[in-house]
């Protein structure tokens, strides 16, 4: 804070300057700073510009009124509007001086103060923070909690923060205190909140129950009172300011990584005035007094129903995860946890993957669990039928080829219909024809079993049959 000069200082300084004396000289003369004299003298001395305590005219506030209105009640944006529109180039302090005169706006109260004892207290809250993740700008909710005496700051970043990460986040930063308070003071979210405000508000039946595992009591502060849980409110300025300030992050994991070793090297090793110390020296005398924690902590996951879809894959927040192809159009149960997810089919885990935080219609795919490429590889291999009607006969590799060309697939059924054939008939019958055949283009096995039968129908029976193609009619 600028020292405050008398005029009458300021007053001598700009007449021994006029009258050409060195700024050292200056400085040593009157007792000032080498800077400060050198900021006096870029402004004008007394006298030369109209008292900067004088009012302002009628006029001046009502134009003041009018744009303080438009502008919400922000005086640095009426600083500006005032400067753009009117070409009134005002002073910030002197703005807020005529602001309160105009009456727009009442003189600051003085704030009260909090004392809490050892282990008194949690305070909790969440803010809005733009981050860059993967050269990507988007919104992340910081979710953060502070012990009330020792000042030890947790915090972690969510794409979005319901009553499922609230249940995680709480979980995680009670291990990480190595404790609990009885109390945690919360603002009026609805995330913990089911119905009400304030202290007599009704806490969630799930967070009851998750409250009463690790004996912590939430309790709401007043509507408008955000000063009830300062100890919270005001780090977040400082984790913008500080943690996010020109850094950029691979994925919700590296941001989370970070913020943790932030937490500790920076805001938690910095010595508060209030305290004397730092807020880790301070929770090493805090940390014996914390609530211990329960024997058993269950982990923290939601339980859903799902249906694997007919390519193998379960959808989760819009985002799927597959599963093996076997349970294709099977009920399936997912575990979501923080940050995984698992998959069972009747109580027996068939499928776990990293949970996709902050991605949108994404998939994850586990090595073995659809097989698809090596079954068309299965399918493009040679039958078995084919190695044993070929490498006999000419005229039967021929006929063989064609026949599989015009059948579809692999050709397996016709193969095995002529296989049958081959095995069923004399090999000189077949022979002659499906010579036949070639020649005029008989692919149908209908068709050449009877050519077959024709044959063979002297040999062994009498058979009234079409004449053969190529045969002359009597």
């Amino acid at each position: 804070m600028a020292k405050r000069i008398a005029p009458e200082i300021a007053h001598a300084l700009h007449t021994l300057r006029a009258q050409g004396r060195p700024i050292r000289e200056l400085s040593r003369r009157l007792g000032l700073s080498r800077n400060t004299v050198r900021r006096l003298l870029r402004t004008a001395a007394p006298g030369d510009e109209a008292e900067p305590d004088a009012s302002a005219d009628p006029e001046t506030l009502a134009l003041i009124a009018e744009i303080f209105k438009r502008v919400g009640g922000n005086v640095v944006r009426l600083q500006e509007c005032l400067h753009t529109e009117h070409q009134r180039a005002l002073p910030y302090s002197t703005l807020t001086r005529w602001v309160r005169e105009a009456e727009l706006r009442g003189a600051p109260r003085r704030a009260g103060t909090y004392h809490f004892a050892l282990g008194e207290e949690f305070q909790h809250d969440t803010s809005p923070h733009r981050v860059t993740i993967a050269g990507k700008t988007t919104t992340a909710q910081c979710a953060a909690i502070v012990l009330a005496f020792s000042r030890r700051l947790y915090l972690r970043y969510y794409p979005r923060f319901t009553r499922f990460e609230a249940k995680a986040f709480l979980a995680d930063a009670f291990g990480f205190f190595e404790g609990t308070c009885p109390r945690c003071t919360i603002d009026n979210t609805s995330v913990l909140v089911l119905a009400g405000a304030g202290p007599e508000a009704t806490i969630a039946p799930e967070m009851v129950a998750f409250g009463e595992l690790y004996r912590v009591r939430f309790i709401p502060h007043h509507v408008g009172d955000p000063d009830r849980k300062a100890r919270i409110e005001r780090p977040f300025r400082y984790i913008e300011g500080n943690f996010l300030a020109g850094r950029e992050f691979e994925s919700y994991s590296d941001l989370n990584a970070q913020a943790l070793d932030w937490a500790e090297r920076t805001a938690n090793a910095k010595v508060k005035r209030s305290l004397g110390t730092t807020p880790a020296a301070a929770y090493r005398l805090e940390q014996p007094q914390l609530q211990p924690l329960p024997e058993h902590r269950p982990p923290v996951f939601e339980t859903l129903e799902r249906i694997v879809d007919v390519i193998g894959f379960v959808s989760l927040e819009t985002n799927r995860y597959s599963v093996p192809e076997r349970f294709v159009a099977k009920p399936v149960t997912v575990h979501k946890h923080p940050e995984a997810v698992h998959i069972y089919h009747r109580a027996r885990l068939i499928a776990s993957h990293p949970r996709l935080l902050g991605q949108r219609d994404a998939k994850h795919t586990v090595p073995g669990h659809h097989t698809l490429p090596g079954r068309h590889r299965e399918r493009r291999a040679p039958p078995p039928e084919l190695e044993r009607l070929t490498g006999e006969d000419e005229r039967l590799d021929r006929y063989v080829a064609e026949l599989q060309r015009r059948a579809p697939g692999r050709g397996v059924r016709v193969l095995r219909r002529l296989l049958e054939m081959k095995r069923t008939y004399p090999r000189d019958a077949l022979l002659g024809a499906l010579e036949t055949a070639l020649t005029y283009g008989l692919y149908d096995l209908a068709r050449l079993e009877t050519l077959i039968l024709r044959r063979v129908a002297g040999d062994f029976f009498s058979l009234d049959l079409d004449p053969e193609p190529g045969d002359d009619d009597d």
